[in-house]
């Protein structure tokens, strides 16, 4: 799901709440669901968890390998 559908399914109060657990604005996340602005890969990860998976970090920044960070282990 990209970002754009699911706050699509939001209303401005949810919107807010939203923005606020991603530690973000809502005018941020719209920027970021309308290409206009990229996605930090901070932001992309907290707009998955906060999101339970919904919409994940491959999609919101495809030019970072994910893969490869999902499948390193902590030291």
């Amino acid at each position: 799901m990209t970002l754009h559908e699911y706050l699509k399914a939001m209303n401005k109060t949810d919107l807010e709440i939203f923005a606020n657990r991603c530690g973000t604005s809502a005018g941020q996340l719209r920027q970021v669901a309308y290409c206009n602005r990229r996605a930090s890969a901070a932001l992309a990860v907290s707009i998955e968890r906060e999101s339970k998976g919904a919409v994940v970090c491959e999609v919101l920044r495809p030019d970072i390998d994910w893969a490869y960070l999902r499948s390193s282990k902590a030291a």
